[in-house]
């Protein structure tokens, strides 16, 4: 998949691959929604060569030019709001929300680039409204798929639970075997009563190299980035 990507703004990167085959393990269907989709990855990768609606939001203009440019050029349909997505109609309901959002806390140290800032702090969609309208937006057992920082899980459990979206699988990935958690990913449901399922961790390096699994998971997704101005 050929994917244009900005010069100087945030550009796509592990994470988002990972969080790609993730939600590929619970077979997305129907209409799906990609949150604060950027240049439009995670959303277009999903979509390939699968019978699903796929619609995205994102408000940074320059994001949205790339999101749809990558859509035309991989023949992808799409249907892109450019707007915050905290303001979006509630109108329409989907069967799957994806998200690869904002998640550095306010305490970290802050990008001065404004795409970079917008795409990587979560105070552009913070969790407990961000959540309210995920749970506005979805069918009644509609499924919720997102990756986030594993320190913010505690905060990430109690918003969850207060919008009745109910965790039942999360996986968590490590740099490297003794090394703490870099991302948790979280798959969860409306109106759901499961018990929560830890799936096996994912390793992104084994010694000095990638792990079979992260290499498994690069070929799979077969992106080839360009990196360009408008």
């Amino acid at each position: 998949m050929l994917l244009y990507q900005p010069q100087d703004g945030y550009c796509y990167n592990s994470d988002t691959l990972f969080l790609y085959d993730f939600i590929t393990k619970f077979s997305p269907k129907g209409r799906v929604l990609d949150v604060g989709a950027g240049s439009g990855v995670l959303g277009l990768l999903v979509a390939r060569n699968k019978n699903i609606e796929l619609e995205a939001v994102e408000k940074q203009e320059q994001y949205a030019f790339y999101t749809e440019k990558n859509a035309e050029v991989n023949g992808i349909d799409i249907k892109l709001y450019k707007d915050d997505f905290l303001e979006l109609n509630r109108d329409r309901e989907y069967d799957f929300i994806i998200s690869n959002p904002p998640f550095y806390h306010d305490d970290v140290i802050k990008s001065t680039n404004e795409m970079k800032h917008a795409a990587r702090y979560n105070s552009h969609l913070p969790i407990a409204q961000f959540f309210e309208q995920v749970k506005h937006l979805l069918k009644p057992r509609g499924v919720f798929i997102f990756c986030y920082d594993p320190q913010q899980l505690q905060t990430l459990n109690v918003e969850l639970n207060s919008a009745k979206l109910t965790v039942e699988q999360i996986r968590f990935i490590y740099p490297k075997r003794g090394k703490r958690a870099s991302l948790v990913m979280i798959k969860a449901r409306k109106n759901s009563k499961s018990l929560l399922e830890v799936l096996e961790p994912l390793y992104a390096f084994e010694e000095n190299e990638f792990s079979k699994e992260a290499k498994d998971i690069y070929k799979r997704t077969g992106t080839h980035s360009i990196k360009c101005k408008i």
